[in-house]
């Protein structure tokens, strides 16, 4: 049981990690491959201190690698299955806004 609990709270503070709009960002843009910090600056449109902030925290939890070339960091995912998770809960939010707009579709008739 005392391994399962701690099972737990890693999990919880993998989410916790994950609970940032900025950090499912990250993933979505380096899903499809590496991409260097000052390429996640542009596309992300937020300041690098702020962007390299969050590729800190993500790369010491486990979430993404780097490497360095040069005076350049490269940043990637660690593993596919952060993808497929974030894949899972987007689709699994985009189903619960289609039901509760069933819902209020329904209500609004009467």
């Amino acid at each position: 049981m005392k391994k399962q609990k701690t099972a737990f709270e890693l999990q919880a503070d993998l989410c916790k990690v994950m609970s940032s709009p900025k950090r499912i960002e990250i993933i979505n843009a380096l899903k499809d491959g590496e991409k260097s910090v000052l390429e996640l600056v542009n596309i992300l449109g937020t300041p690098k201190a702020n962007v390299s902030q969050h590729l800190s925290v993500m790369r010491l939890k486990g979430i993404l690698k780097s490497r360095r070339s040069g005076v350049h960091v490269y940043y990637s995912i660690s593993n596919q299955k952060i993808v497929n998770a974030c894949s899972i809960m987007r689709d699994l939010l985009v189903e619960t806004m289609i039901e509760r707009d069933k819902v209020a579709q329904s209500i609004s008739k009467f």
